[in-house]
C-alpha cells in the first residue's frame, strides 16, 4: 500500500464514525514486557498491545475513571470519555523511544529511555 492510500483510509475511517477522531486511550508499554520478550506478532491486538506503546483513537474505557462503569454514554461523555462505537489501536512503540514528561511545575523528566521505563522515573509527581 502506497502512503497516500494509507493516509485516504485513515481519513475515510476517521470521517465514517463520530468522535473517532479523538483519543480513546495511550498506553505506554515498557520494552521488556513477557509479550514482547517472545519476539512474536500474534496478530490478535488484545495481545499485542501488550509488546508496544499505543494509543487508540475512539471509544475510551469507562473503567478507567472510578464508579464510572456505571455511568450512561451521557454522563461518560459529560466527563470527557471518548464514546465512539469503534476503537482502533495503533503501536508506536520502539526499542530506541524516548518520552519526556513534564512535572506540573514545568520540571523536565524523562519516562521512557531506550524503550523502557526510566529508572529515575517516579510516576507519583
Amino acid at each position: 500500500m502506497h502512503e497516500d492510500e494509507g493516509e485516504d483510509s485513515l481519513k475515510a475511517l476517521i470521517e465514517s464514525y463520530p468522535y473517532l477522531c479523538y483519543l480513546g486511550e495511550l498506553a505506554l508499554v515498557d520494552k521488556n514486557t513477557p509479550i514482547r520478550q517472545l519476539g512474536r506478532t500474534f496478530f490478535n491486538t488484545l495481545i499485542d498491545e501488550n509488546a508496544a506503546c499505543h494509543f487508540a483513537l475512539g471509544q475510551s474505557y469507562a473503567e478507567t475513571l472510578p464508579g464510572a462503569e456505571k455511568w450512561s454514554k451521557e454522563e461518560l461523555e459529560a466527563h470527557g470519555m471518548n464514546q465512539s462505537d469503534i476503537h482502533v489501536d495503533f503501536m508506536v512503540g520502539a526499542d530506541d523511544l524516548h518520552i519526556t514528561g513534564y512535572t506540573r511545575d514545568g520540571k523536565e523528566v524523562d519516562v521512557f529511555v531506550n524503550g523502557a521505563f526510566a529508572p529515575t522515573f517516579d510516576r507519583t509527581e
